[in-house]
């Protein structure tokens, strides 16, 4: 379906300022946006919901270096509208159609002074607003730095925020609940507590996608979409006024972004509704984003894998590392006269294990980590070349492996952990991925833990938002599939790079390992993290007290065992692993037949309870089949979830099982108590099963 009118305004030059009030409606008139120049001649947005004010009159524009206004003294050459409806249909997704209706207004503006062009488009959906800065080709400007981005959200009052704090190097906080108002007082606290970098931003900055929400109860989340060539944005905020203001990354010299004319910034979204669950629903950040850039996407594949992965946290005593010898030079250094440590995780024999447990329960492939060269001397800032992408340890058979894994049916998903040395990985990524193609991977999990060198680059600027970018592009052309850990916070790229199958970019499983996730972290996820794209989360911990491992680590999981089943519904991703270790499945068989059952594409999704901080409850219908799934988790609360089943077809009988907490099960005291129970059901039943403190229930639902 596809509907596509226009209907041109043009304003004159020399025109009376301020200009009178220019509006926008979405297609179903409950958003309305407003837009005009100030007496300063400034742009001004404003919007609001069902006629609640959502933002503020907010000012728009940029200074650029040294010290030039471009946010004041303009005018409104020409006013252009247009409204759009079309459906298209994702590679893969939590719905096998995807709607795009919105209405749009172009602002194309001229500076008074110094003739320089502007042009503003804003796109208004049902669910909420994108706008994005345009800079024309034009004679009297082609070259510029950004000093800043001076777009304001001027909020209405001292809202509910869930956030995190400003940081250009990492993603990887707690989530805070708290009022606007008490940023100030608790960010510092944060930060100290938190594992992840100290930030280098303003004291008052913090991360998109922001979610917000307010006194008379509505659902706001502020975020961006199609992140190319430009840094990443942060928010300042005055919590006086309740304003927020973008803080582009910068690079380590202060310059924000380096811009030629014929591009655009990446759209600013503001989604917003009263009910929380339209939150989770909304497509608006994909719908900005360019249709899939990849001709044929036959070799992009849903995955549910295992891997060589959690045994390096629990502290049992696996090393990525071959050998504890340190002295390693990279390309000179023969690991064959070193001495093995007897601890490596990623040897043949282990890894065969792997492959033969995959085959066996029915997933698709098998992650290792700690295969390649130099994992001794891996210290971030101080070595530029610290690994081999293409040289695997003694005791790492590539070729082998390659051939035991094709016989079962399974492929390896390779791993390039870069520890920040951009510039090196970049010249090996040719040959790396050529590597991959010559020897059966099909997809690649990259890491960027540690400082950026480039040492003038932080993780989310300009720079390094072009080489994400264009480690994805790269690997279209190999037909490999992208996992990003510790990479820029994502924003809906996937539908333009489908090969881009999942990141990390927030506290995923591993923090677990480090007491590191609190009850409600996984309920705002979705929220926050997840609404610019899938998260490699990496669930599935069955034993979560990690001192039975006998290690010196004595870190306790932040769920039940039925959560973490439920989590591979509610936290979405088309790559969905099974983290921990196979002698823990094999401990559980009846519980582990959810993880094997689970589909990871899907052809709808249904929302069915949600609120931020509290509980989810999603039920999703598996691509191709008459499947259901539904995963319901909540916070450090018990409650009990209300799961209506109308999403199933009318007239049909299905059986139901279910997976539920045990009736002293709690996430400190009995993690792992759980029953497991069958049940008719059809689309009148509602269910009202009872969820432990940090618990949750999984359903599968299959066709009589």
């Amino acid at each position: 379906m596809k509907r596509i009118t226009f209907l041109f305004l043009t304003l004159c030059i020399g025109c009376l300022t301020p200009t009178i009030a220019q509006t926008l409606t979405s297609p179903n008139g409950k958003l309305t946006l407003t837009f005009h120049l100030s007496e300063a001649q400034k742009p001004i947005y404003s919007l609001s919901y069902k006629t609640k004010e959502v933002i503020k009159d907010s000012k728009m524009g940029f200074t650029l270096q040294p010290h030039y206004s471009f946010d004041s003294g303009f005018k409104v050459i020409k006013t252009t509208y247009s409204d759009s409806n079309t459906t298209w249909t994702p590679v893969w997704g939590e719905n096998n159609k995807i709607q795009d209706n919105h209405k749009e207004m172009l602002i194309q503006l001229v500076q008074d002074k110094t003739n320089w062009l502007l042009n503003i488009r804003f796109r208004l959906f049902d669910d909420g607003l994108g706008f994005r800065y345009e800079f024309p080709v034009q004679k009297n400007l082609r070259h510029f730095i950004i000093k800043e981005e001076n777009t304001e959200f001027s909020l209405t009052g001292d809202h509910k925020a869930f956030w995190i704090p400003g940081d250009y190097d990492t993603n990887e906080y707690p989530i805070t609940t708290s009022k606007l108002s008490e940023v100030a007082q608790l960010i510092g606290k944060v930060r100290q507590e938190s594992l992840a970098a100290k930030a280098p931003t303003k004291s008052l900055a913090i991360q998109t996608p922001l979610m917000l929400k307010t006194a008379d109860h509505l659902y706001i989340n502020i975020h961006e979409a199609s992140l190319v060539n430009y840094p990443a944005m942060c928010l300042n905020l005055d919590d006086k006024e309740y304003k927020l203001t973008s803080n582009l990354t910068p690079d380590k010299n202060g310059n924000r972004g380096y811009i030629q004319t014929g591009s655009t910034t990446p759209w600013r979204t503001i989604v917003v509704s009263d009910d929380a669950r339209d939150i989770l629903a909304s497509n608006l950040i994909l719908n900005l984003n360019e249709p899939s850039k990849i001709k044929d996407t036959s070799w992009i594949k849903p995955t549910k894998y295992i891997g060589v992965w959690w045994e390096y946290f629990v502290g049992g005593g696996s090393t990525w590392a071959y050998t504890d010898t340190q002295d390693i030079v990279i390309g000179k250094t023969d690991y064959t006269k070193l001495k093995p440590n007897g601890h490596h995780g990623a040897n043949t024999k282990h890894v065969e294990d792997y492959i033969d447990f995959a085959a066996e329960n029915g997933f698709d492939a098998v992650l290792v980590e700690g295969w390649n060269e130099g994992w001794e001397d891996n210290y971030a800032y101080v070595k530029e070349h610290i690994y081999s992408f293409t040289k695997a340890y003694p005791d790492f058979d590539v070729q082998a492996l390659h051939k035991y894994a094709a016989s079962k049916g399974i492929k390896i998903i390779m791993h390039h952990e870069t520890t920040s040395s951009v510039a090196d990985y970049e010249r090996q990524l040719p040959d790396a991925f050529q590597f991959m193609v010559d020897n059966g991977y099909s997809a690649v999990k990259t890491g960027y833990v540690g400082p950026i060198s480039p040492r003038s680059e932080y993780h989310d600027g300009q720079w390094m938002v072009n080489h994400y970018n264009r480690v994805v592009e790269t690997a279209a052309q190999y037909k490999i599939m992208v996992d990003s850990h510790e990479a820029v916070r994502p924003t809906g790229m996937c539908r333009t790079y489908p090969n881009w199958v999942a990141q990390e970019s927030a506290r995923g499983t591993e923090f677990e390992s480090f007491n590191g996730n609190h009850p409600d972290h996984t309920t705002i996820l979705p929220f926050t993290r997840l609404m610019g794209g899938p998260m490699d989360y990496t669930p599935g911990i069955f034993e979560g007290d990690l001192s039975t491992y006998g290690g010196a680590n004595k870190a306790q999981l932040s769920t039940t065992l039925v959560k973490q089943l439920a989590l591979y519904v509610t936290m979405y991703s088309p790559l969905q692993m099974a983290a921990d270790l196979i002698q823990n499945y094999r401990k559980y068989p009846d519980a582990f037949q959810f993880i094997k059952d689970v589909a990871v594409d899907w052809d709808h999704s249904y929302i069915l309870e949600a609120e931020p901080g509290d509980y989810i409850t999603i039920a999703r219908k598996a691509k191709g089949k008459d499947e259901w799934y539904i995963g319901g988790i909540t916070d450090e609360n018990a409650r009990k979830a209300i799961i209506d089943l109308s999403f199933l077809p009318k007239g049909q009988k299905y059986q139901a099982t279910i997976y539920a907490d045990g009736k002293t099960a709690n996430w400190k005291t009995n993690p792992k108590s759980y029953v497991i129970s069958t049940k008719k059901v059809t689309s009148k039943t509602v269910l009202k099963p009872q969820l432990a403190p940090s618990g949750g229930v999984a359903i599968s639902i299959k066709k009589i």
